[in-house]
């Protein structure tokens, strides 16, 4: 997930996304969070979260959660960063940032993207479970991984209701 904006876009998490954290083994939130409650709430639900601070952060939160975040997942390099800069050249430029990755989510736009560089790096962003700005839906992702590999990818929309 990313750019969750609580409680200024939503007054809480979906509870369709909410309902996924138990089956997560990983939970990654590309920043913009805005509060620290949300940070609270997925640390104590996820068995283990990977989130970095976004624009719209304050000193609270960019003082317990990096910028970029880089870790392996059973041999998948997986990184987080909220912002990658304009759509026209993303692939060159996170290609050149990160050629140790084999994934890179990010946010910023609140426009899900899911593509591969020529490199072979994965580009994911998620959209926003609460803020869909000129989306049609507001949306997650939720990937499985095997042999330190992404084998599935799914773009969620949020159901309202």
């Amino acid at each position: 997930m990313s750019d969750t904006h609580l409680p200024k876009r939503a007054k809480a998490l979906p509870s369709q996304l909410m309902a996924e954290l138990p089956h997560a083994d990983v939970v990654v939130h590309a920043g913009d969070w805005v509060d620290t409650a949300t940070l609270d709430l997925l640390e104590e639900r996820a068995r283990t979260l990977i989130g970095v601070y976004g624009n719209n952060d304050g000193p609270a939160l960019r003082a317990r959660l990096p910028e970029v975040a880089r870790v392996e997942l059973d041999g998948l390099h997986l990184g987080v960063v909220h912002e990658t800069g304009a759509a026209q050249g993303r692939e060159r430029r996170c290609a050149e940032r990160y050629p140790d990755l084999d994934v890179l989510v990010f946010g910023h736009s609140h426009i899900p993207w899911d593509t591969t560089t020529e490199t072979g790096l994965r580009l994911l962003n998620p959209g926003s479970p609460t803020d869909r700005r000129r989306q049609p839906h507001h949306t997650y992702m939720t990937a499985t991984m095997t042999d330190g590999r992404l084998t599935e990818v799914t773009l969620h929309r949020i159901e309202s209701g």
